[in-house]
């Protein structure tokens, strides 16, 4: 065996067995700037963390010049476990908190990019949640470094990316239902759907993937915009309540998923009632009366029903009237 090949196995029998020992110490190792294998005790790692921690609220309160300060000191009292990580992490953090969070997110992308493994990993994912957090609420961002728009689309591209980041760690859960919940309360039903949609092939069981198909039917019934539209939101709605309903009889009960799919039924039935009265107007009786006897056929308990049945008896009743007037 040759001198080099030698050395090859000796060095990795030694990784090896570093390995197995690290592995059921209670101490962490770490490779120093010089790549030299140091111990931290956990006492050490909790007053650093701790450090960090107030760093991290020096950075809520914008106070930049004593985060810098801190980020040094840090530095100067843990440099066992002070590394590339934190100079990365606090260069994300220094623009955190100048406010400015587009190069503050791209800055954190390194760092999770770079340092995957980092006891700072979290933080910085709870960073960027903040951050989209803001934007999807309607905080402004700057562009071409005069204007300012509402960052919604960057919130939103943020969360995906945090979703996508961490697979199925509860944080990609919370991600997906900000953007859902940041697109309802805009009035984006169209696209909560898609989002809600999204949730629901991703997570389909447990409390996520009932709230998701919830989610569906309230986003479709809430996209009808009335008869004078397509009604095609209020079939899909009806069908997923009723799903719900089959799924989860006793929330449904709680719901009142009932009176929500009759209130569909009644616009169904007035969308088709309203078609009738169109062709009415235009002197079409036939079309009208098509539609009407469709409405009492399908809804025959629909207040529209009523309707139709009275308006047919009206129609009928018309030309026996003019003959009466002409006498």
């Amino acid at each position: 065996m040759s001198e080099y090949r030698m050395r090859y196995v000796i060095v990795s029998v030694l990784i090896v067995l570093m390995t197995a020992s690290m592995s059921v110490s209670t101490e962490t190792w770490r490779l120093d700037k010089q790549q030299l294998w140091k111990n931290v005790s956990e006492d050490e790692q909790g007053k650093y963390l701790m450090a960090v921690g107030r760093i991290k609220q020096l950075v809520n309160t914008g106070q930049t010049q004593q985060v810098i300060e801190a980020a040094e000191q840090l530095k100067k009292d843990f440099p066992e476990i002070a590394g590339a990580d934190l100079e990365a992490f606090m260069e994300a953090e220094v623009l955190y908190s100048e406010g400015k969070y587009t190069k503050a997110v791209r800055s954190y992308d390194k760092f999770l990019n770079k340092f995957p493994q980092s006891r700072l990993y979290d933080a910085a994912l709870d960073r960027q949640f903040a951050i989209a957090t803001a934007f999807l609420a309607g905080q402004r961002k700057r562009v071409l470094k005069v204007f300012r728009i509402r960052g919604y689309a960057e919130g939103t591209k943020i969360m995906e990316k945090i979703s996508d980041r961490v697979g199925e760690a509860p944080i990609a859960q919370k991600a997906a239902l900000a953007i859902v919940e940041s697109l309802e309360k805009r009035g984006k039903f169209s696209d909560a759907y898609h989002q809600w949609s999204y949730i629901a092939s991703r997570w389909p069981t447990g409390q996520i993937g009932k709230d998701a198909l919830l989610g569906m039917a309230r986003c479709k019934h809430a996209a009808y915009r009335g008869p004078k539209y397509d009604y095609s939101n209020l079939v899909s709605a009806k069908s997923y309540y009723q799903n719900f309903k089959l799924r989860y009889s006793e929330e449904a009960k709680k719901l009142d998923i009932d009176k929500k799919v009759q209130q569909i039924t009644e616009q169904q039935a007035y969308k088709q009632f309203d078609i009738g009265r169109y062709y009415q107007k235009t002197g079409n009786k036939q079309s009208a009366d098509f539609y009407y006897q469709m409405v009492i056929d399908n809804w025959p308990d629909s207040t529209a029903a009523k309707m139709a049945k009275e308006q047919i008896a009206f129609e009928d009743t018309k030309p026996q009237e003019s003959k009466e007037e002409k006498k």
